[in-house]
């Protein structure tokens, strides 16, 4: 009987002999299908981290290394990680230096160690100590693959200072937050001219977004979600963002929708907002989609009456808010530089200072004139995430 009938017919109407004939070959593609299936399902079981969630955490850490950490520390982080390289892992540097003879390094460094490990058994990392020349060198693992490399030391000295500088532990923190990023990559490129720390937020879903924070992330910057909501005068709205009214389950799927499209982001702050961020049931149903996904909130303050920064310290959210005027509210250099000045002299007065403004280019020529100044004026510039408590 021809082959294509016999394929036909059904399972009854076969001879042994076919039988015996054709299960060979059923028999090995069922084993090669189920090889296949097997390799498949152990590499779908077993993801790796991105690069991007790679340099997220290690933000996280050196986030949690700080506050641990004594005055004076030095923390750098590299942000190796990438998929063109597997095989290379983030890397947190961290150089105590001993405040006087009788000071307890040891006592300093298990602090340090307990609060980075808080975060890497949050984040499901392993621990792999290694040997080192100097100080303490370990790697964490995801699924046994090194993720980052975190060395901690101890310095000869405290860093000079040159001579009317204040000591860190002395002056004030100033986090500058730069808006409205994701249509313009010359803006963009502006910013990342500039050798300061600063912070960007970018709106979603403009045409640039997650280039711009892709290049950001790559380039060793913070990068924010700056969160698109209503505000009174509902004045050029985001074509997507919250309003009063808006279901919780509503809030974390759009708040969700906008992370994918802004990759690597460790916090977020509004997007004017003076409409969204005065109503209570909102922010309530914000924060906990923030603390759930790890990241702080900074509340721009774009009306006195709103109720974000309240919310979210009671939703054990960590937060900071804008506590000096607006930088460019003016785009002109000589106005900006006096904003400046007066972030500068908050810094220093409040210990701590939140500023904010725009890549407009007026903006970004001020920058580069003052900011220079402000070691010497007893102010260390900061990451926003590092002022957020």
């Amino acid at each position: 009987m021809p082959v294509q009938q016999s394929e036909a017919d059904s399972g009854s109407n076969f001879t042994a002999g076919k039988t015996l004939r054709v299960l060979p070959f059923f028999l090995c593609g069922f084993l090669l299908g189920l090889g296949l299936c097997a390799a498949g399902c152990k590499k779908e079981g077993k993801p790796g981290l991105s690069p991007t969630r790679i340099h997220a955490i290690t933000r996280e850490l050196a986030d949690a290394a700080r506050p641990a950490a004594p005055a004076g520390s030095q923390i750098r982080i590299g942000l190796q990680a990438s998929d063109r390289d597997p095989e290379a892992t983030d890397h947190l540097d961290i150089t105590l230096f001993p405040a006087g003879p009788n000071s307890s390094s040891r006592a300093e460094i298990t602090k340090i160690r307990r609060s980075l490990g808080a975060v890497a058994t949050r984040d499901g990392l392993t621990e792999q100590p290694s040997e080192s020349r100097e100080g303490i060198l370990f790697f964490y693992l995801k699924r046994g693959k090194p993720t980052h490399a975190v060395h901690i030391h101890i310095g000869s000295k405290v860093p000079e200072q040159s001579g009317n500088t204040l000591h860190p532990s002395q002056g004030g923190k100033l986090a500058i937050i730069l808006d409205d990023l994701g249509s313009d990559r010359g803006a963009a490129e502006g910013i990342f001219a500039l050798p300061f720390p600063l912070t960007i937020s970018i709106l979603p879903n403009h045409e640039h977004s997650g280039e711009i924070a892709q290049e950001a992330l790559r380039r060793g910057y913070e990068v924010m979600l700056h969160l698109p909501m209503q505000s009174v005068a509902n004045e050029k709205p985001e074509a997507q963002e919250l309003h009063p009214g808006m279901p919780a389950t509503e809030v974390a799927s759009l708040v969700g929708q906008f992370l994918q499209n802004v990759p690597g982001v460790v916090g977020v702050n509004n997007h004017q907002g003076s409409q969204a961020t005065s109503d209570y049931a909102l922010m309530e149903g914000l924060m906990p989609v923030l603390r759930e996904r790890h990241l702080f909130y900074i509340d721009s303050r774009t009306t006195t009456a709103t109720v974000a920064y309240e919310t979210a310290q009671n939703s054990g959210v960590r937060s900071a808010f804008r506590n000096v005027p607006f930088l460019d509210d003016v785009a002109e250099v000589a106005a900006v530089r006096r904003q400046l000045e007066l972030a500068l002299r908050g810094a220093r007065e409040k210990g701590e200072a939140v500023a904010i403004g725009h890549p407009h280019p007026a903006t970004l020529e001020a920058l580069r004139e003052v900011l220079p100044q402000a070691q010497a004026q007893g102010v260390r510039l900061v990451r926003a995430s590092e002022l957020a408590h």
